[in-house]
């Protein structure tokens, strides 16, 4: 309690209410610190699995000093006028229906990352915040990080010379995941709404969501997506690459998985190239620590397995992500400037609180979320074609000299009622 006590804001009369549709770790963590400020109340807690409700609650009714009500069906938020947004922290393929719904019947969201299953729905998600005139926000929290700010502002000044080359990094060590046999679904769970616009798989333990296509656009983008919006924040939030390159793949686990392990993309930009290297089996390659998020520190940057380089024809820049701070050097190796990070998830929902109050564009606007997620989603493409050279068109949203390709940029087909429309 005494934690989140420093958190509440003293607007206890111009209270937001919410609801939060999915509880596993990211949404009971949303939950708690939506529920520890005085200016909100949570309303509902949802997830298609009631097995989930008992912790949700009592870490939310301790928070907030008053009971909360829990649905299974999210559509009992939306369908209650007296709630002003919605938390989706659902997995990827409840991204964009979830968000379009509740745009629908008139809520504000507050949707995490990776923004959408796929490029399409993303582009649907923006439409539907726009038609609606609702605010909708992406949980990619650094943009509201005021080390990062300052980071966008030192590149912004010119002080790295021009920028020609951005390196993004999401190298880590992911666990094999153990299929076991088909199973009964578990009592408590709606296994028909958790699939929702996926196909209805079986029920097999020991498949991660996040591995399975149907389900995810992969581990790597649902990560990696931080990287990929914070290198776009500090270069301006540049329009979408002109091509996209591809190689990698499913090369090391092998554990019935869909989605790559491995991925090592180029997008090539106007003025700059990216390069993203990405893989699910390097221990040695760390995310940022608690100690140094939190802390006037910074990473071990060699072995730092989330980082972004920036290289100008001045200086290089180091920036890490979640409070990793940056560091600039100059041609002599000199450490020319630099800034300690801290963790923004506080200040990312305070911005969104005040965009719903006053109706302005978050940090983190539905646009931008979907421009950097567009990049994974490009990658995807890239290796689902055959790791080849795709060209983009940023109007159409689509690669017109390889129409082939277009069908990985959205969902061969939707399970009905679960269908996200062509005109939202």
């Amino acid at each position: 309690m005494a934690l989140f006590g420093q958190l509440r804001s003293a607007e206890p009369n111009n209270q937001v209410v919410v609801g939060v549709m999915g509880l596993g770790g990211r949404g009971r963590f949303l939950a708690e610190r939506f529920a520890a400020r005085r200016d909100v109340r949570v309303a509902y807690l949802c997830d298609a699995d009631t097995r989930r409700f008992g912790p949700a609650r009592k870490a939310v009714e301790q928070a907030q000093g008053q009971p909360v009500q829990c649905v299974q069906d999210f559509r009992r938020i939306l369908d209650d006028p007296s709630v002003d947004a919605l938390i989706n922290a659902t997995p990827d393929h409840w991204h964009g229906l979830g968000t379009i719904l509740a745009c629908q019947a008139g809520k504000h969201v507050y949707v995490e990352k990776p923004l959408a299953h796929n490029a399409w729905e993303g582009r649907k998600m923006v439409e539907a915040a726009r038609k609606y005139n609702r605010v909708v926000a992406v949980g990619t929290q650094t943009r509201s990080a005021p080390y990062a700010q300052a980071a966008r502002q030192f590149v912004q000044s010119g002080a790295l010379g021009d920028i020609r080359l951005v390196r993004v990094y999401n190298l880590m060590q992911h666990p094999m995941q153990k299929l076991g046999p088909e199973q009964p679904v578990p009592e408590g769970l709606d296994w028909d709404l958790w699939c929702g616009p996926a196909a209805k798989l079986p029920y097999v333990p020991g498949r991660y969501w996040l591995n399975t296509a149907e389900f995810s656009c992969g581990p790597i983008p649902g990560d990696a997506v931080h990287q990929l919006d914070l290198a776009r924040y500090v270069t301006g939030d540049p329009p979408p690459p002109k091509t996209v390159s591809h190689t990698g793949g499913i090369e090391v686990l092998r554990d019935g998985r869909d989605t790559p392990d491995t991925q090592y993309a180029i997008f090539e930009y106007d003025t700059f190239t990216l390069l993203f290297q990405a893989s699910l089996w390097a221990p040695y390659m760390k995310k940022i620590a608690p100690a140094i998020r939190d802390g006037d520190l910074f990473p071990d940057w060699p072995f730092c397995g989330t980082r972004i380089e920036l290289l100008g024809t001045t200086a290089f820049m180091y920036l890490g992500r979640h409070g990793g701070g940056w560091q600039v050097f100059d041609d002599n190796h000199k450490v020319i400037a630099q800034a300690y990070g801290r963790q923004a998830d506080n200040e990312h929902i305070d911005n969104f609180l005040r965009c719903v109050r006053s109706g302005g564009r978050p940090n983190a606007d539905v646009e931008q979320g979907h421009q950097s997620t567009l990049l994974c989603h490009l990658a995807n493409a890239a290796w689902r074609a055959g790791n080849i050279k795709l060209r983009f068109d940023p109007q159409t949203e689509s690669f017109p000299e390889t129409p082939e390709a277009n069908r990985f940029l959205r969902r061969a087909g939707y399970r009905a009622p679960w269908v996200v429309p062509e005109k939202v």
